[in-house]
């Protein structure tokens, strides 16, 4: 959903970018390494601190920049096996990094409340979902089935629950932390399930074709 209007605005707007870190011998990787380590620091250092909405915009800059590392790869030519199974361990260090950071601040700077109570349980349960969706498609295209379905992709989770979380930090309601942390969840839960069904009925047709 956001993804997709995303990586097209994103190509767009670095394309120009890229070429300027490829004259500077910049590699794919590299980039892919740096921002991923942003995202760990500022999630560790920033939005587990307390600082939500700080974090919030730092997080969301790295997160559209995040379509970089591939423009690059695309524009110099090297694109690569590697390059994508690093790219998609980072996002998952990442996302973690995100998530546990949320759950922490939820845990510690949140006043007691059915908020807070609320919010630790749902972050409970996204960190988990989080971590499920990557792993259902990973399984499935050793299987050699591309399970990519799911009403919801990495970008629409992070930005929403990253969003919800500085409304309530700039005290517009309470409630925005948890329901985004909530959505995150169900949306987790639910492509895991999209992509759990994908898979056997690809598995079921090849094997009916058999």
């Amino acid at each position: 959903m956001l993804g997709n209007h995303g990586r097209s605005v994103a190509t767009t707007i670095f394309t120009p970018f890229a070429k300027l870190l490829h004259r500077l011998h910049v590699t794919p990787n590299m980039v892919t390494a740096t921002s991923t380590t942003l995202v760990v620091m500022i999630s560790c250092a920033v939005l587990a601190r307390g600082y939500v909405w700080q974090a919030g915009v730092i997080l969301g800059v790295i997160l559209f920049c995040d379509s970089v590392d591939g423009v690059l790869a695309r524009y110099s030519g090297q694109t690569s096996r590697f390059g994508a199974f690093l790219d998609s361990t980072m996002d998952r260090l990442g996302d973690g990094a995100v998530f546990g950071a949320l759950l922490v601040n939820a845990v510690f700077h949140l006043e007691p409340s059915p908020e807070r109570t609320t919010a630790i349980i749902a972050g409970t349960v996204a960190m988990v979902g989080v971590a499920a969706v990557p792993y259902a498609r990973a399984k499935a295209e050793i299987m050699g089935i591309t399970a990519s379905v799911g009403i919801a992709e990495r970008t629409d989770r992070l930005i929403i629950a990253l969003v919800c979380a500085a409304l309530t930090d700039w005290n517009l309601w309470s409630w925005f932390y948890p329901i985004g942390l909530i959505w995150v969840a169900f949306a987790s839960l639910i492509t895991v399930t999209q992509r759990v069904l994908y898979t056997k009925k690809q598995i079921e047709a090849g094997d009916a074709g058999e």
